[in-house]
């Protein structure tokens, strides 16, 4: 497998690989047969290196909040290997997950009016935000709570939820408000097309039933806050 890892690096992909989509720091694969990721870690600047050293790598990061996450009962992708290429860079192999992203699950899969349709999507909206609550009182925060990197998969009528790219994940108890913010207007990055406001008001129903310690004024101001946020972004980019 580091055999394997050094020829994904050099971009040659070995049979059964294919590459994935991924940001301008990362180069990503995937093994369909041996249901395997696989991540390299691309420097974002000449200063990450120093940072690294204090905080440890990218990689290390990854791997470490991974595993906390599943020592704390939330899921997250299972790490398999982990190493380092010439260069400095690094690399982790983790098992792929179950399930699609959420953004796929609102735009595709559960985008129709059908009864069944709408009634898994309210399911859906109602199990995320119970979920994303649970994350969040527990203290966990996310660095890049986009829909896309919830995964979502269906089993015996239940929604289940996985954690990806997990790299900036931050432990603070109680969570910051800022921060707590920040994830939920992540959240919201999503045309009406996608989300209706209606969507968004039953996800965050659910996910205000887990935060105790939220008065009833902070945890208004919170959903507004995020909301306008995230349209204010939408816009900037266009897709609004």
């Amino acid at each position: 497998m580091r055999h394997c890892a050094g020829q994904l690096s050099e971009d040659y992909l070995p049979d059964g690989w294919e590459r994935v989509h991924s940001s301008p720091y990362a180069r990503v694969a995937f093994n369909e047969a041996q249901q395997l990721y696989y991540k390299e870690f691309l420097p974002r600047s000449p200063a990450e290196a120093m940072k690294a050293l204090f905080r440890g790598s990218r990689a290390h990061r990854a791997r470490l909040n991974g595993d906390t996450l599943l020592w704390a009962g939330i899921d997250a992708p299972v790490n398999i290997l982990w190493g380092k290429l010439p260069g400095g860079k690094e690399y982790l192999f983790t098992a792929a997950a179950p399930g699609q992203g959420v953004t796929q699950w609102l735009r595709v899969t559960l985008a129709g009016s059908s009864q069944d349709e709408l009634r898994q999507r309210r399911q859906l909206l109602h199990a995320l935000g119970t979920f994303i609550g649970r994350v969040h009182a527990t203290g966990f925060i996310h660095g890049d709570l986009r829909p896309g990197n919830v995964l979502a998969s269906l089993h015996d009528g239940r929604f289940h939820f996985t954690l990806l790219d997990n790299e900036r994940l931050a432990k603070k108890v109680p969570p910051p408000g800022r921060m707590l913010l920040r994830n939920l207007m992540q959240l919201n990055m999503l045309s009406h097309a996608d989300l209706s406001l209606t969507d968004r008001m039953r996800f965050f129903s659910a996910w205000r039933r887990q935060m105790r310690d939220l008065s009833p004024i902070e945890a208004k101001i919170l959903a507004a806050e995020a909301y306008h946020w995230a349209m204010r972004r939408l816009y900037d980019k266009g897709l609004l």
